[in-house]
């Protein structure tokens, strides 16, 4: 007997989850009070933000590359060593991301197994203290 794998993708429900999980974060930062100061390092308008991190997450999560394929290796520390992102910010864009999640992503298992990766890449992200 074989057993299928599939990827993160796939069990949180593919590109329609993950357009509304990036749609939501983008939401919730634009208008959370308790996330100004991440707010504040990103342009006026947060539509490109929002598409490069759909693009970013759905790779990372195990489904289509489109980031890599648009744009080359994610880099990202480098590409976001120009904004500001100290502890403040970091926890901001925490604090966004676990919302999104806990309310797009159905299951908590799941939801566990993308935190933990994601929480380290946000500390690896503070470019200030």
């Amino acid at each position: 007997m074989s057993e299928e794998t599939i990827t993160l993708y796939e069990a949180i429900g593919g590109d329609r989850t993950v357009r509304a999980l990036t749609s939501r974060f983008y939401e919730l930062m634009d208008t959370l009070p308790e996330a100004a100061n991440c707010r504040a390092v990103h342009p006026p308008s947060l539509e490109g933000s929002q598409e490069k991190f759909y693009e970013y997450l759905t790779g990372y999560l195990g489904g289509p590359q489109l980031y890599i394929e648009k744009r080359g290796h994610p880099r990202l520390r480098s590409r976001h060593f120009v904004a500001a992102i100290g502890p403040t910010e970091r926890d901001e864009w925490l604090l966004c991301f676990r919302r999104a999640m806990n309310e797009t992503i159905e299951n908590e298992k799941l939801r566990a197994i993308i935190w933990e990766p994601v929480e380290r890449l946000a500390f690896h992200m503070q470019n200030r203290e």
